[in-house]
């Protein structure tokens, strides 16, 4: 019998890790992208760091491209093409298995593995919401509108964006052991109750636990807990619009009903939202209530031009410090336009309402 030498045991071993049946245990992605010529180029990207690295090419033959590797864990990636002057983009998550993926203006996919199965169940939902998005925005370029027509589309967008976060909740809730869940919990834990976010916190993978991003949203729950619903308000002290020093205890605490809106001049959701805090306050101004505007500016000038063009007449005050705000970190402010309803005694009521949910608890509040 001959005895083998040790590169072919070194060649039979690789062949084991490569080859099963015949068919490679790595991952192999066949895509089409909508648009694209045979020549274009595909590429595998990663995001670190807010930047976007390429991890491999992949040249469109026949209509199709092709990436094949090995992973060694299930991680979230990018394929990413440029059709003419559009750029097409698309996230999904490379793991071992046999992947398929379209990359369109409207609706990508990515299926065939466990965790790309789970996560185009949730993004096929999102496509048909942002859709529905689009064509609101395409709406309110008609100049043609009324301002009555243009508050009925942006309560439509805002019913959107409900029904957007609802479903992005419900996907990460039913995924949270998994790398869906846990990506998606990154990304949008921000637009999430404190209880929320600390139960599930609770269920992620012991791999996870110690993820950067994973060990920022548990400082981040827990200056939520402090300032969660039932918690009296924390002070902090800022300058109002022409300078002069301001605390938020001066208007919190003195019998009224106070909205603290947490707000920038940059944020185009603020800036849309705004027109509805305009309503609330010619309403229930008078009535024992109270909004005060917490800015995360940072320029002054542009500040003050936006609270006289969206005709904001309530108390501002801002350091300056975009998410810096001192505001915002005590609070945990994360994504803006954000909401803290206070009551008279400075016990916190409520977090987080817009629109009609605003309008409803302010009624229940304010008589």
């Amino acid at each position: 019998m001959r005895k083998l030498t040790y590169l072919a045991i070194v060649a039979m071993a690789i062949g084991m890790v490569a080859c099963t049946g015949g068919k490679k245990t790595g991952y192999v992605i066949t895509g089409t992208v909508e648009g694209a010529a045979n020549g274009d180029t595909v590429f595998l990207q990663e995001l670190a760091n807010r930047q976007f690295n390429k991890l491999d090419t992949a040249i469109i033959e026949n209509g199709t491209f092709t990436f094949e590797g090995i992973q060694d864990s299930t991680v979230n990636r990018y394929l990413t093409c440029k059709v003419g002057e559009q750029s097409l983009m698309m996230d999904f998550f490379l793991e071992n298995g046999t992947i398929k993926a379209q990359l369109s203006k409207n609706s990508d996919s990515a299926t065939g593995t466990a965790n790309n199965d789970a996560y185009q169940e949730i993004r096929s939902q999102i496509d048909v919401l942002n859709q529905k998005a689009n064509l609101i925005y395409e709406a309110l370029r008609d100049s043609t509108l009324t301002e009555e027509q243009k508050k009925a589309k942006m309560q439509e967008y805002s019913t959107l964006e409900e029904e957007m976060n609802k479903v992005k909740t419900s996907g990460i809730t039913k995924n949270i052991t998994n790398p869906v869940g846990v990506s998606l919990f990154k990304q949008n834990y921000y637009s999430m109750s404190t209880a929320e976010n600390e139960a599930l916190l609770q269920q992620i993978p012991a791999n996870f636990q110690n993820d950067e991003v994973i060990l920022k949203i548990k400082e981040v729950t827990e200056r939520q807990k402090k300032t969660a619903v039932g918690e009296k308000f924390i002070d902090f002290a800022m300058l109002t619009p022409d300078g002069k020093p301001v605390k938020l205890s001066d208007y919190v605490g003195k019998g009224k009903v106070v909205l603290i809106d947490f707000w920038a001049s940059w944020c185009g959701p603020c800036r849309r939202d705004m027109p509805n805090l305009v309503d609330v306050y010619a309403k229930y101004k008078g009535k024992n209530f109270e909004i005060v505007g917490v800015s995360l500016d940072k320029d002054g000038e542009a500040w003050k031009e936006s609270i006289k063009s969206l005709h904001i007449t309530w108390p501002q005050m801002s350091d300056l410090k975009f998410w810096n705000s001192e505001g915002a970190q005590l609070y945990a402010v994360n994504s803006i336009p954000h909401t803290v309803l206070v009551d008279g005694e400075g016990t916190i009521i409520a977090r987080g309402l817009h629109g009609e949910e605003l309008q409803k608890k302010l009624s229940e509040v304010i008589k």
